[in-house]
C-alpha cells in the first residue's frame, strides 16, 4: 500500500512541476494536477493495484476461513503449531 501511494504522489507532483513548468498557477494547477494524476494513475499503476487488491483478497479469504472454523469448532491444527492462532 506505502509503494502504491508513494506512487501516486510522484506521479501528482511530477505533473504539478510540468504544469507549473507551463505557466500554469493557483487553483488551476492543483486541479489538472488531480485530475491528470488520477487518469495516468488509473493506466500506469494497474500492476501494483491488481496486487494490492489480491493481498487484500486473500486476507478477507483466510479472515473469513479462520471464523468459519471458529464457529464450527474445529481447530486449526496448522495454525496452532505455527502460533498464528490468537485467543478470541
Amino acid at each position: 500500500m506505502a509503494r502504491y501511494t508513494v506512487l501516486r504522489l510522484m506521479i501528482f507532483f511530477g505533473l504539478l512541476c510540468a504544469l507549473w513548468l507551463l505557466g500554469l498557477r493557483e487553483w488551476l494547477l492543483l486541479g489538472l494536477a488531480a485530475l491528470g494524476s488520477v487518469v495516468v494513475s488509473y493506466f500506469v499503476l494497474q500492476g501494483p493495484r491488481a496486487q494490492f487488491s489480491a493481498s487484500i483478497a486473500r486476507r478477507v479469504d483466510e479472515h473469513a476461513r479462520r471464523a468459519e472454523l471458529a464457529r464450527t469448532g474445529e481447530i486449526d491444527e496448522d495454525a496452532e503449531a505455527d502460533g498464528d492462532s490468537a485467543p478470541a
